[in-house]
């Protein structure tokens, strides 16, 4: 949106606070908020976290799956169903949608670890709930956590990936195959399940799995 991302972390980590809600508002409204527009959204993303009734117990704990982001794409799907006007493609509609996956993404991931952990590395199974007035970096880490324990240093350095990761551009895979299906018209949900299959495959966002098992060899 023409700001430099070293410009936009260094502005946030000089004043110590959490910088990734607002990037995410920059690249959805294409400009940066003011406090009121930024406590506000922050605030409809916490409304949000949450996710719909008995959406775990069906279709994250109910269905275990040993690959996150195959139930990331499941999930997303699901998603449609309780939506109560999942087709529109007005504006407003695409982006009270895309709000409100921004707010669940982190949920779904952690309870789907959470489950993945019980079922296939038989762990004890820990669902943490959001909780008010953290940041979604904060957050994430608490629900992953079996004793919610995370440290600020964690945290912040969580927060500044997800804020330099946030924008993708036209040019990558995932952008590609979200573009393809919306321009077919069809609902957020099934341009967004097939942007995370395509982020899945090994050459591309696959790609941090190997970086994973080359941190372990090494």
């Amino acid at each position: 949106a023409g700001y430099d991302v070293v410009d936009l972390i260094e502005g946030y980590q000089r004043e110590n606070r959490f910088g990734f809600e607002e990037v995410a508002y920059l690249l959805l409204m294409g400009r940066l908020p003011n406090e009121d527009e930024l406590t506000r959204f922050k605030t409809f993303l916490h409304a949000f976290m949450a996710l719909p009734e008995n959406f775990t117990e069906d279709m994250i704990v109910k269905h275990p799956s040993k690959d996150i982001m195959n139930q990331l794409g499941r999930a997303v799907l699901a998603l449609y169903s309780s939506d109560p006007d999942p087709d529109s493609t007005t504006l407003e509609n695409i982006v009270r949608q895309c709000f409100q996956l921004i707010a669940r993404f982190p949920t779904i991931i952690a309870h789907s670890y959470a489950v993945r952990q019980h079922y296939f590395n038989d762990k004890s199974l820990y669902l943490h709930r959001p909780v008010k007035g953290l940041s979604i970096a904060e957050n994430f880490l608490r629900a992953i956590r079996p004793d919610k324990q995370y440290t600020e240093e964690e945290a912040k350095l969580l927060d500044l990936c997800l804020a330099a990761h946030a924008e993708h551009g036209g040019g990558n895979n995932s952008t590609f195959t979200c573009r393809v299906l919306s321009s077919t018209g069809t609902d957020t949900y099934s341009a967004i399940s097939a942007a995370v299959g395509s982020l899945k495959g090994p050459k591309h966002g696959g790609a941090n799995s190997q970086v994973m098992r080359q941190f372990n060899e090494i």
